[in-house]
């Protein structure tokens, strides 16, 4: 996963910490006020200060001035010295939280590597087998005398939990097998329309509408054109199975700060929030026959772009997951 480098956790901080405290010396010079205004109150009710027949007035002045300066001073040192722990205390919390969270990252990442090796290796073992059985069982439909339908029903149960087990495998590799992205400027309406064409025979299928809102001048996005056009394609067919027969699944897309996204929401009955923690993690799923590998692979693309895919609620109820991406950089707006 390919992350922008961002300035360390606490550097503002850290940098405010160089500065001198302010409040030693504010506390200083309203200790030598506060001395001066003592002794001039205490003048004007007409209190006198005199040592052996001397008037000692500035003496005392001074006493209390430096008296209440010095208090003053120490009374800013300690608020300063304060001030100065709660800042160093907040750097280091972000700090470790960084350091947490990185770590997590590299577990994450380890595990995802061990786990990818592993399935490469089950993938290419098995992929070889599944031919063999599938080809000798298409072999022997085609001697089976003509009357004999149950035998012929079961060849057609082989070849279709083949051609299954197949696509599992190739999800696997494609899990597995380490992304070359191809970024280039790509328009918001050629991924959506290369998807929309592919995954037309699915939506068909069980009559479901499909809406898009694309705005003007919406700019393009710097990305792996085949790719990204997987995930939307991949989205678009889940959208298609969590629908009811007649349901509708939308495609938008809007800028962000420098960034576009991409929506692909449906009216189906949604994700839980309880779920929306593992959904993108490898093998987990929801379904009888799913493999858990569609999202996990959509998100691995999309961190390889740089980006993000996030799963929430759509406007009608329904799921919306949501793809962000960076805009191209001096590209022409398109329309």
């Amino acid at each position: 996963m390919h992350e922008t480098p961002f300035p360390g956790p606490g550097v503002e901080p850290a940098a405010a910490d160089e500065r001198p405290g302010r409040a030693r010396w504010w506390g200083l010079v309203a200790g030598i006020a506060l001395g001066a205004v003592d002794t001039t109150l205490m003048s004007a009710l007409g209190v006198t200060f005199t040592m052996n027949g001397r008037p000692v007035g500035w003496l005392v002045a001074l006493f209390f001035g430096s008296s209440f300066a010095l208090l003053g001073f120490l009374i800013g040192w300690v608020v300063d010295g304060r001030r100065r722990d709660r800042r160093a205390a907040a750097v280091i919390r972000s700090q470790m939280e960084a350091i947490n969270a990185a770590r997590a990252r590299l577990v994450q990442s380890e595990k995802l590597a061990a786990l990818g090796q592993l399935s490469a290796t089950i993938a290419h073992e098995v992929r070889n087998p599944l031919a063999v059985i599938r080809s000798a069982a298409q072999s022997l439909a085609e001697t089976l005398p003509a009357d004999d339908a149950e035998a012929g029903r079961a060849c057609s149960f082989i070849a279709a939990e083949i051609d299954r087990l197949t696509s599992v495998t190739g999800s696997l590799l494609a899990f597995a097998r380490p992304l070359a992205v191809r970024e280039r400027p790509v328009t918001v309406r050629a991924l959506f329309d290369g998807a929309a064409l592919l995954a037309a025979d699915d939506l068909r299928a069980k009559d479901v509408r499909l809406a898009r809102s694309e705005p003007a001048g919406l700019p393009p996005v710097q990305a792996d054109e085949d790719l990204i056009r997987q995930v939307l394609l991949g989205l678009l067919a889940n959208a298609a199975t969590a629908v009811p027969r007649g349901g509708a699944v939308t495609l938008a897309a809007r800028a962000v700060d420098g960034a576009v996204e991409l929506d692909v929401a449906d009216t189906g009955p949604g994700v839980p929030r309880d779920l929306r923690a593992r959904i993108f993690e490898p093998f987990f799923t929801t379904r009888p026959h799913g493999t858990g590998l569609g999202l996990a692979v959509a998100r691995h693309i999309v961190e390889a772009h740089g980006g993000r895919i996030e799963v929430g609620d759509g406007a009608d109820g329904g799921a919306r997951f949501t793809i962000r991406l960076r805009a191209a950089r001096g590209a022409a707006m398109a329309a």
